[in-house]
This record gives structure tokens, sequence and C-alpha cells, in this order.
């Protein structure tokens, strides 16, 4: 069966999922989320009354959130390259690296880039300075973490790298990753010269003048 992927290229949790599509060459047909095309937007708002994105449909089955969305092309439509671990717990480890990502990372980095959209007086600069520190904190347990290690949970690419590549990514813009945590910036270089992410990286790049708070020239 088909498979039908609401997306836009340039968010962060849609390049997630184009990092395990693009990973196994797995074929697709991007449905791209654009105010300009009302079918699609009308097609994706019936199918999913929540909004977010990205979203799959496969066939006639639809998977929501970025993390779930993965874990069903592991199971429905695996390739040579597995995302999810066969090991249990190493499995649990990639899962957990996921939740960082998304959670301790994507989170404040997406807290201050939204705020930086905000109109006059609705700006939240309690809740944006919490998010830098909470950047600082994960970086700094990021470091000591991959220290050693060529990809999040070891020598494989895995879910966990899918996440971690566009978070890194795009709070990096938000909060420069310091030099002093040279094992995280390394980590962040690989990612970025994956092929899969670097395929993502350049398909994203017409969008960067959108970037509220100004996009940096050195990605």
């Amino acid at each position: 069966m088909a498979l039908n992927l609401f997306a836009h290229p340039f968010s962060s949790y849609c390049q997630k999922v184009l990092v395990a599509l693009y990973e196994n060459a797995t074929p697709f047909d991007l449905r791209l989320l654009d105010r300009a095309d009302q079918a699609t937007m009308t097609e994706f708002a019936a199918l999913w009354p929540l909004g977010r994105f990205p979203f799959l449909l496969d066939g006639d089955h639809p998977v929501a959130e970025s993390t779930i969305i993965i874990e069903h092309l592991d199971l429905r439509h695996p390739g040579p390259v597995r995302l999810i671990p066969e090991d249990r717990a190493v499995a649990l480890e990639v899962r957990f690296l996921d939740r960082f990502f998304d959670n301790y990372v994507q989170t404040p980095m997406q807290k201050i880039v939204l705020d930086a959209m905000r109109g006059e007086g609705e700006h939240d600069p309690r809740g944006v300075t919490e998010a830098h520190a909470l950047l600082e904190t994960a970086y700094a347990w990021l470091d000591r973490r991959i220290a050693g290690r060529e990809w999040a949970a070891g020598p494989a690419f895995t879910l966990a790298d899918c996440a971690a590549a566009p978070a890194l990514f795009y709070a990096d813009w938000a909060h420069p990753i310091p030099e002093a945590l040279p094992s995280a910036r390394a980590y962040r270089r690989r990612l970025n010269a994956r092929p899969s992410f670097a395929r993502a990286i350049e398909e994203a790049r017409p969008y960067r003048p959108y970037f509220p708070l100004g996009a940096p020239d050195r990605d």
C-alpha cells in the first residue's frame, strides 16, 4: 500500500520522520502542508483534527506522532537500517534517548522559537530563560553521554539519531552548543553529514528566511 506523509520539510519533527524514510529508501508520497494548497490542508484536517504533523497514511491506516510513525515504519516497512534494535535492552535505551531529544532539546528549542513569533505583550521572558537553561543542562548531559560513541546508542544509527538530528540542528541555532562541549558538537556535525539528514537539510533550505531568530550561515 502507498505511504502518504503529510508534512513540511522545514519542520523539525517532520525531518525526524524523513530521516527514517531516507535511511531505508522507503518509497512514499510527500503531501506538502502548504496553505496555498487548500485541498491537501482540508484532507489533512479531516484525517487528523488535532492538526499536528507529521502524519502518515499507510494505505487507509492513519499513524500520528513522529516516534510512533518511525516505530510503525520499522515494524511494517523494515529496511536494512533497523531503527529499533531487536535487543530489548538496547531498544529501551534508544527509546529513552528519543524521549530525551524530544523533551529536553526539541521542546525548549521550540519554546524559544515560538516566543520570538509572538506579538507585543504576548512574550514569556521567564519561560524563554528557563528554556535556555534547560538546553544548557541537556547539552552538558549529552556531551558526557555521547563521548566515545559514534551514534546516540552506540555504533548503529537508530530512532534516537533520527530524533537527535533535527533537534540539535535547530537548537544550536536558538542556543549554540558551547565550545566547551566538544563531544556534543562533534555529534551534531556527524548527524549533519549523514546522507539522510543532509538531504533533509537541503530540502528545507529554501524556507530558512522564515526562521524567526534568523538562520545562521554556518550550516
